[in-house]
C-alpha cells in the first residue's frame, strides 16, 4: 500500500488510482494531492519543444514599435532591462531579467533535459536535482504577468502615439499559451515515479511513527531516530523538516521588511515622464488617477488591485495567520488554510506594474521628444512583491492544523 502526506496540513492519504483526468485532494483541508493525465511525459515534451521556438522568436525579432510624429522606436524584448540598466537601476533590471527571460529559459530547458532521455526510457544525468530546480522556478517565470503588463502599456500609450506590434509580440502571445499548457499537462508524479527507490521507503503503515511527508516528490519517508535534520528524501534528495525551521520567525521577519518596503513604493514616483523640456513624476496612485479621469477605469482597477490591494492584502493575511498560530487558535482551519493558499498564489501578480514601467522606459526613449525614466518607487515595490513571495513560501501551514489538534487532544 503505497501513501501521500498532504503538503499542508499533513494528514495522511492512501494512493488510489483516479480516473484519466481526475484529481485526488485532502479529504480534510481540499489541497491538490495528485493527478492523473494522459500522457502527460509526451505531451509536455512536445510543447516544450514548441515553447523553445517561439521563445527563440520572441527575443530575437522586433517586439513593439513606438511612432511618434515622425520618429519611430523600436525595441525588442530585452530592451526595458537594457534601459533600466542604463537609467542605474540594476537591481531592478536584474530582477525583470530573471523572472522574464532567464528563468522561463532555464525552465524550457530543463524539462527538455529531463524529457528527451526519459522518453527514450532512460535516466538523465542528475535528473533529481535538474527537475527539483525545474518545479522551484515554476513561481518566479512570469511571462504571463509581463503580458499583462504589455497590454497595461499599450493602453496607457496608445493615446499618446501609434504603437506598432512586431512579430516577436505574436510570438510572445503565443508562448504565454504553450507554457500554461505547459504546466498544466506535466505530471511531476510520472516523472519522480520514474526514480527507483529503496523497497524499505515504499509500502509505509499508516500505524508507523515519524513520518515525514517530501515536499518536492510527495513521498513519505522514515525519520531517523537521531533526529530530523540529518534525513533526505530518498527519491529526490530534499533535505525534509517535520515542520519549516524557524517559519514564524521568519514570516514576521519578512512581513516587516515587505511593510517598511510598502511605503515609498506608494509614495515616491515610479515613473518621470519627460516631454519637451518638462518633468513630470507619477506615483502609482496618480497612474491610477490617470486611468479613471481618461476612462478607462478597467485598467485602474486592475492597477489598483495589483500593486496597491493585493500586496496590502497579502501582508495582513499572512500577519494574521502568523499571529493566529502563535497563538495557537484552532478556528475554521480548513478557512486559514484557504487564505494562505490565496496569499501564495495571487502574490506574483503584482508585478505588473514593475513590468509596466520595464515597457515604458524601453518605448518611450525618443530623446529630448519624449522620454520615460523609473522611478525610486519601481525598485521598493519589487522589492515588496519579492519579500511578500518570500514571506509565504517561509509560512507553513500545517503549523495551522497542528495547533487544532493540539486543542482536540
Amino acid at each position: 500500500m503505497s501513501l501521500i502526506a498532504c503538503h499542508e496540513c499533513d494528514l495522511i492519504h492512501r494512493v488510489d488510482p483516479v480516473p484519466e483526468g481526475s484529481a485526488a485532494k485532502c479529504s480534510r483541508c481540499g489541497a491538490l494531492l495528485y493527478q492523473h493525465k494522459r500522457d502527460s511525459l509526451e505531451r509536455t515534451l512536445a510543447l516544450t519543444v514548441t515553447g523553445l521556438i517561439l521563445f527563440v522568436v520572441a527575443n530575437a525579432f522586433p517586439f513593439l514599435g513606438f511612432k511618434l510624429q515622425a520618429q519611430v522606436h523600436e525595441t525588442i524584448l530585452i530592451t526595458g532591462v537594457q534601459e533600466l540598466y542604463h537609467q542605474g537601476m540594476w537591481i531592478l533590471a536584474t530582477v525583470v531579467l530573471l523572472t522574464t527571460i532567464v528563468m522561463p529559459a532555464a525552465q524550457m530547458m530543463g524539462l527538455l533535459y529531463v524529457l528527451i532521455p526519459l522518453r527514450l526510457n532512460r535516466l538523465p544525468w542528475k535528473l533529481k536535482e535538474v527537475f527539483r530546480l525545474i518545479q522551484s522556478l515554476q513561481p518566479w517565470a512570469m511571462m504571463e504577468v509581463f503580458m499583462l503588463g504589455i497590454l497595461v502599456s499599450i493602453v496607457k500609450l496608445g493615446k499618446m502615439a501609434t504603437i506598432v506590434p512586431g512579430i516577436a509580440a505574436f510570438a510572445f502571445m503565443a508562448l504565454i499559451f504553450v507554457l500554461a499548457a505547459t504546466m498544466a499537462v506535466l505530471d511531476p508524479h510520472a516523472v519522480w515515479e520514474r526514480i527507483k527507490i529503496q523497497e524499505s521507503t515504499r509500502g509505509i503503515s499508516v500505524g508507523q511513527a515519524n513520518l515525514i511527508g517530501c515536499h518536492t516528490c510527495h513521498l513519505l519517508c522514515r525519520s531517523p531516530s537521531h533526529g530530523v535534520y540529518a534525513l533526505t528524501c530518498p527519491r529526490c534528495g530534499t533535505h525534509l523538516h517535520r515542520r519549516k525551521p524557524n517559519s514564524i520567525a521568519r514570516t514576521w521577519a519578512l512581513i516587516l521588511a515587505a511593510a517598511i518596503f510598502y511605503v515609498p513604493a506608494n509614495v515616491l514616483p515610479i515613473t518621470i515622464v519627460t516631454s519637451l523640456g518638462k518633468k513630470q513624476a507619477d506615483t502609482i496612485i496618480s497612474g491610477v488617477i490617470y486611468f479613471i479621469s481618461s476612462g478607462m477605469w478597467p485598467i485602474a482597477l486592475v492597477i489598483f488591485v495589483a500593486s496597491v490591494f493585493v500586496p496590502l492584502l497579502k501582508l495582513l493575511a499572512l500577519s494574521y495567520l502568523s499571529f493566529s498560530v502563535q497563538r495557537k487558535s484552532g478556528w475554521r482551519p480548513v478557512d486559514r488554510t484557504k487564505i494562505y493558499r490565496m496569499a501564495e498564489v495571487v502574490g506574483r501578480w503584482s508585478m505588473v506594474d514593475v513590468y509596466v514601467v520595464t515597457i515604458l522606459v524601453a518605448m518611450v526613449n525618443l530623446g529630448a521628444l519624449a522620454t520615460i525614466e523609473a522611478g525610486p518607487a519601481a525598485v521598493y515595490f519589487c522589492g515588496v512583491v519579492i519579500i511578500t513571495m518570500l514571506a509565504a513560501m517561509s509560512f507553513d501551514p500545517r503549523l495551522i492544523w497542528d495547533n487544532c489538534e493540539e486543542n482536540h487532544e
